[in-house]
């Protein structure tokens, strides 16, 4: 278990390679914005961090299933009520059709109230013979093309901040401040159920949960679980100064927690065993993700183990696949098994979206929803297959009608992608595609058991 005594540590990660980070041209500045975070109140608190550990324990033994999902990047602009609504409505719509289509408790953590940074496949972007740096996430730069917006502004760093407070106020007053109330669940839905034949299918389980609450109050039972939910916030740790600022010692344990979100992932690209990120993840004790892509062997996921959870401590580590929908039957079954012959209690959820991007003719990025719908199911099946527990899924959507995947219920095609492409980076399952997502992936869990 780590000590106190490891937290002069908590600094080593700056002696080895730390990709994906921006060219601050000012050090001064960024030393001065650090100092600012390093004061700044903590966005969560080291007791609900161990509170969604023991959430992810009761996955890893089969006995929960993860919906992790927001923005593929949130935008300051975003930051708003009606945004945050929008999606935590999304989040929790999907959620009650996983808890009651599926028979399963759902943990729910949202791609939100920090995923303000993103990897990029190159440092730069041309256009029209035009080269500036990538946009990297409104915490680096801005996503205009002109020198101005593309300078990486540490400044930028404390607006993140301040907009994740902002994201996790709203988001905390919204399900502890009776929004999330299971009585609520037609409330969610009135905006949406008559556009929409996700919107009619939710309306009509609702009107199931309507039945049986009624029937469990007219027999004395009125949990006080049916009046708020547990969220939890996410993003990838990304940044490593951003994070290294906002990390504080919990006065509770003496021990380090990062405090700018409950569950932090690593990205595929910085998952270096030898690594920054690797190094500073393994000091934290927030519940920690990995993502592995179709490269990913099963010596890897082993040595991420010991390294992000030589202890063995349930709920502290989870694997997130991405592997492309041609790949994950071939390339999951040899790291479950790995991983399970060795006995390590790792949570496995599925990311069918990174591995499933591609161009238009258009130019727009886009994925399939057959695409991600099939990776999903690869997932259910592999697991299945070798008796382990598919745990949950990892996606980037939004609570607006963008036009950003193709298919679904309200089918999209490859012509409609202009009409609300709105994304700051990758493209996003729109409300209806989420629900449609949630509908299949219940089916996919009752046939799992």
């Amino acid at each position: 278990m780590t000590t106190t005594s490891d937290l002069g540590d908590l600094d080593a990660w700056r002696a080895l390679p730390a990709v994906q980070q921006p060219e601050w041209d000012d050090p001064e500045e960024v030393r001065a914005v650090t100092a600012e975070l390093a004061k700044a109140p903590p966005l969560v608190f080291a007791g609900e961090c161990d509170q969604l550990k023991e959430r992810l324990a009761e996955v890893a033994r089969g006995e929960a299933f993860v919906l992790q999902g927001g923005d593929c990047a949130e935008t300051f602009a975003g930051s708003t009520a009606d945004a945050v609504r929008n999606k935590l409505k999304t989040l929790l719509q999907m959620a009650v059709v996983l808890t009651y289509a599926g028979s399963v408790p759902v943990v729910k953590i949202g791609r939100m109230a920090g995923q303000f940074a993103k990897p990029r496949s190159k440092p730069v972007e041309v256009r029209d013979g035009v080269t500036l740096p990538s946009y990297r996430g409104d915490a680096v730069n801005g996503a205009e093309f002109t020198p101005e917006a593309r300078r990486s502004d540490p400044r930028r760093l404390l607006q993140a901040y301040h907009c994740s407070a902002v994201t996790l106020n709203l988001c905390r007053a919204f399900t502890k401040g009776g929004y999330a109330d299971l009585r609520q669940v037609h409330a969610w839905n009135q905006d949406f159920v008559a556009s929409s034949p996700a919107g009619q299918r939710y309306e009509r389980l609702a009107g199931e949960i309507d039945r049986a609450l009624a029937f469990m109050k007219a027999c004395g039972a009125d949990p006080e679980e049916f009046h708020s939910v547990e969220f939890y916030s996410s993003h990838e740790a990304l940044l490593l100064e951003y994070e290294r600022a906002l990390t504080r010692i919990d006065s509770r344990t003496g021990l380090p927690y990062d405090v700018s979100a409950h569950f932090l992932w690593i990205g595929e690209r910085t998952r270096a065993l030898d690594g920054a990120h690797v190094e500073f993840a393994s000091r934290i004790r927030n519940p920690i993700g990995v993502k592995l892509g179709p490269t990913t062997t099963p010596d890897d996921a082993l040595a991420l183990i010991e390294r992000l959870n030589p202890d063995g401590e349930p709920g502290r580590l989870t694997f997130i696949t991405r592997m492309g929908a041609g790949r994950i039957r071939e390339v999951l079954p040899p790291l479950v098994e790995k991983v399970s012959q060795s006995g390590g209690p790792v949570v496995w959820m599925c990311d069918p979206m990174h591995g499933n991007t591609f161009e238009a003719p258009s130019g727009h990025k886009t994925r399939r929803f057959d695409d991600v719908l099939d990776e999903v199911a690869g997932f259910f099946e592999v697991h299945r297959s070798l008796g382990t527990h598919p745990g949950g899924i990892h996606i980037e959507f939004t609570g607006d009608d963008v036009t950003e995947c193709v298919g679904g219920g309200q089918e999209i095609v490859e012509e409609d992608l202009h009409q609300r492409y709105e994304t700051a980076c990758d493209p996003r399952l729109n409300r209806s595609q989420s629900l449609d997502l949630a509908f299949m992936v219940a089916e996919m869990y009752r046939g799992s058991q």
